[in-house]
């Protein structure tokens, strides 16, 4: 069996200097992978574990570079008349050629490999940030708990050197996962979408017993939770679904925040960049 590198992981994107991820300034990290399929998903480039390439045809010169490089003829004009890239997932196997050609940058990966050493690289950057402002790191996604190991190597470098630390999190893992983490998080995001089970799986292809049974753990263990509602018009935002989680999280601890996110509108372009179908409509 093939040995797993526990410091190394696949992010999709670094941001500093945020400040809608937690306390203070704040640097995020967005891993890849996540075990719930949110039609509505604002990082739908973090859902699927494995790179792919994505493509921006609004900044696009159909030079046409890509296609004649592709050593899988996965890249295509759409037509003589409409010049812009389509891409044959089934063909494509990622060689990144047309990413390294395209003088633009209309193709790009959708993550890379990293090590935590890269990653803490990065973080100690803003740490003077951090303390003047009471930030430090959010590791989001995707979802963290779908790497672990991952997830805790960089959760425990970020202890070591006295940085806060929050994961924003679905909570759809195994419970020794949570376990394993927890000690090293100061702050948990729990990201709660729908009450009811049922539509819970029809909207985000998983049920939601695994997600309030560690909900429900995490408020026993004490631990510091906001809770994070989407609003998502005709799915979410109805006000009997609103009520029911309240309801749910308040009996649990009546101290825990709970906090609404609007939707946003520019993540249709994210799914036509991945050759995607976008299912909501607003």
């Amino acid at each position: 069996m093939e040995k797993v590198n526990k410091d190394q992981g696949i992010i999709f994107n670094i941001k500093r200097f945020s400040v809608h991820d937690g306390p203070g300034i704040r640097t995020t990290v967005f891993m890849k992978g996540c075990p719930l399929q949110c039609i509505w998903c604002h990082n739908p480039e973090g859902i699927n574990s494995e790179i792919i390439i994505w493509y921006n045809r609004n900044i696009c010169i159909a030079c046409g570079q890509c296609v004649e490089i592709c050593p899988n003829k996965a890249l295509s004009f759409h037509s003589p008349e409409n010049k812009y890239i389509e891409i044959s997932r089934e063909l494509c196997n990622v060689t990144g050629d047309c990413v390294k050609i395209c003088p633009t940058g209309a193709i790009q990966f959708t993550g890379t490999n990293t090590i935590i050493n890269e990653i803490m690289n990065e973080i100690r950057k803003d740490i003077l940030f951090y303390q003047t402002s009471g930030g430090g790191v959010t590791i989001t996604g995707g979802e963290p708990t779908n790497q672990p190991e991952f997830c805790l190597g960089i959760l425990k470098a970020c202890r070591s050197e006295n940085i806060n630390t929050i994961i924003e999190t679905c909570l759809y893992c195994e419970r020794e996962v949570l376990k394993n983490l927890m000690n090293y998080v100061d702050y948990f995001i729990v990201d709660m979408k729908i009450f009811d089970s049922a539509k819970h799986e029809e909207y985000t292809g998983k049920p939601n017993e695994i997600i309030k049974d560690n909900l429900h753990y995490l408020i026993e263990m004490n631990k510091d939770i906001l809770i994070r509602i989407p609003l998502i018009k005709g799915i979410t935002d109805s006000s009997a679904n609103k009520k029911s989680i309240e309801k749910f999280v308040h009996d649990l601890n009546p101290d825990i925040p709970i906090e609404y996110l609007n939707f946003n509108p520019l993540t249709k372009s994210k799914y036509q960049k991945l050759s995607l179908p976008f299912k909501i409509y607003f």
